[in-house]
This record gives structure tokens, C-alpha cells and sequence, in this order.
């Protein structure tokens, strides 16, 4: 079994090299939270579908009124 300074030489060669952009992490939960976009696809449909309705609605009742 290793000894503790193995283990803290290794993990500190690790963080090193994750730093570093060498090893590939795994983004933190925190990370993953602040790409999001705060409004889900679904409202986002229903938002874009009540405007580009109402263009249209309008366009047409300007062009054959």
C-alpha cells in the first residue's frame, strides 16, 4: 500500500497536470450549472411559437386588410 507522501506526491502531480490541460477533468456540477441557459428549451419553444405567430398574424392581416 503507498505511503501517505506517495499518495500527495501523485495527487500533486495530477493537479499539475490537470492544470495544465494535460489529463482530461470532468467539469465540477458548478461549472456544468453556469453553461446552462436559464430558460429550458420548452419555454423557449413556446416564447419563439406566441412572437413569430404574432409576426405573422400581423403580416397577414396588413397585407389582405
Amino acid at each position: 500500500m503507498p505511503t501517505e507522501f506517495e499518495l500527495r506526491k501523485k495527487n500533486q502531480q495530477f493537479a499539475n497536470k490537470a492544470r495544465a490541460g494535460k489529463n482530461p477533468v470532468k467539469p465540477s456540477r458548478q461549472e456544468r450549472l453556469a453553461k446552462r441557459s436559464p430558460i429550458s428549451l420548452w419555454a423557449l419553444g413556446i416564447i419563439l411559437f406566441v412572437v413569430l405567430g404574432g409576426v405573422l398574424f400581423e403580416l397577414i392581416r396588413i397585407i389582405f386588410l
